[in-house]
């Protein structure tokens, strides 16, 4: 099995890493745009082989496309393309994207579609970039399937058994729903952190105030403000209305609890914490 891997920053990276030494992969190529990421991932030994985009897609089987949501509707599109132009009907197209709606419209009528799936592996770090590509980072965690009866089910099975080997739960939804639930779950808690670091920045000058009084749960919640603009820009850009709308949501749930402090109500602060404390149920 050749596995090729558009886009070598950290889900890529760590795609291959565990999916040459559990065995998957015989031989992955890859190719990045940025020629400083592509060396170093060649460099330690995330590739067998650097290549241009058209050559990663004619060599390998399985073509994974792990760039920013903006650039993978045109990889994706371009990469069928390809397959009709060719006549190739036993390569697979993977993306890894947590929006889904854009790229499932520029594909909806593509003679080639059944030959992509959806997916986005709930897996990740607030670092980019081949070095922070790490193994065992999808272990345990849910993949997400979007529109599999979209697919193929040959194009499914080999997708599917790829992200066994990398040691990931599989789900399945439609692609509305996916982008709504990863709103609430994985792009809300980003506007947050970034917001929070934007407020601490702004009124504590002193960032020697910051770096020595800030605790384990400023710097957890603060954590993912690390992430990489490029990556979360058209992210938040593409799911747009599901954003706004959670958003509006929280912003909501913040006035509650302002309104309670400032009332010095602490009835109200105590139950508003009580009802978020029935997330330890979920999360452990």
């Amino acid at each position: 099995m050749v596995v090729g891997i558009i886009g070598l920053g950290l889900i890529g990276g760590s795609m291959a890493i565990d999916l040459r030494r559990r065995k998957f992969a015989d031989r992955i190529v890859g190719t990045d745009l940025d020629n400083v990421n592509a060396a170093a991932a060649l460099k330690i030994g995330l590739v067998d082989e650097l290549v241009p985009e058209d050559e990663c897609v004619a060599k390998s089987d399985i073509i994974i496309v792990a760039v920013p949501v903006s650039a993978a509707v045109k990889v994706v599109c371009r990469t069928l393309d390809r397959f009709q132009d060719e006549g190739w009907t036993d390569k697979v197209v993977m993306d890894v994207c947590s929006t889904k709606e854009q790229i499932a419209k520029a594909t909806m009528y593509h003679a080639c579609r059944k030959q992509y799936v959806a997916t986005h592996p709930m897996a990740g770090t607030e670092y980019s970039g081949p070095w922070a590509a790490m193994p065992n980072l999808f272990d345990s965690k849910v993949c997400i399937i979007a529109d599999q009866e979209e697919s193929s089910p040959k194009a499914v099975e080999e997708v599917v058994k790829l992200y066994d080997a990398l040691n990931m739960r599989i789900g399945y939804m439609s692609v509305s729903s996916h982008d709504v639930h990863t709103a609430y779950v994985s792009h809300l808690s980003h506007v947050v952190s970034f917001a929070l670091a934007n407020t601490v920045l702004d009124k504590e000058k002193d960032e020697k105030h910051i770096f020595d009084l800030a605790s384990s749960g400023f710097s957890s919640t603060a954590r993912l403000a690390k992430s990489n603009a490029d990556m979360w820009t058209p992210i938040f850009i593409q799911n747009k209305e599901n954003i706004v709308r959670v958003t509006d949501a929280f912003i909501q749930k913040v006035q509650e609890f302002r309104d309670a402090i400032d009332a010095m109500d602490e009835t109200a602060i105590r139950s508003l914490i009580d009802e978020a404390n029935r997330i330890k149920r979920i999360i452990k």
